[in-house]
């Protein structure tokens, strides 16, 4: 099923890790309502960045998929409002998200997250923009793109 001209749910929903354990991620209608909506985000960050491909690492998760990666229950990822993706073509993800995060373009975080990017389109569109700092323990964040 295509979201949009050049995402398609299956990009979305695919997951090593739910083909591994056996989980099923099929979206409800309404969270592939929602998915349509980032799909059609994605299309102008896809748009922003010279109409490059854009690799989707990660879009929806269900809850049992989010909870066997250790990923918390409150993750954008279960509600479908986030993807983690790369753009190579583009350039580093380092550059993708600084030139997101210079766009008009309309999401409520983007995280750098070293080797991909996240971006959410939860409502409350707070432009909140960070990077992740993964060590021992839990993730830090730190505001804009170091």
């Amino acid at each position: 099923m295509k979201l949009s001209e050049h995402f398609s749910l299956d990009e979305f929903t695919a997951s090593e890790t739910a083909l591994r354990r056996g989980i099923d991620n099929t979206p409800s209608p309404a969270v592939t309502e929602k998915l349509r909506m980032l799909a059609a985000t994605l299309e102008q960050v896809r748009a922003l960045l010279g109409n490059n491909s854009i690799r989707i690492s990660s879009g929806y998760r269900c809850l049992e998929l989010n909870r066997a990666i250790g990923s918390g229950d409150l993750s954008a990822h279960v509600l479908g409002y986030a993807v983690d993706f790369t753009c190579p073509k583009f350039g580093t993800p380092k550059e993708v998200a600084n030139k997101i995060a210079q766009s008009p373009i309309k999401f409520d975080q983007l995280i750098y997250e070293g080797t991909w990017i996240h971006l959410s389109i939860d409502p409350r569109n707070r432009r909140e923009v960070l990077t992740a700092h993964f060590g021992k323990g839990k993730t830090s964040y730190t505001k804009g793109i170091e």
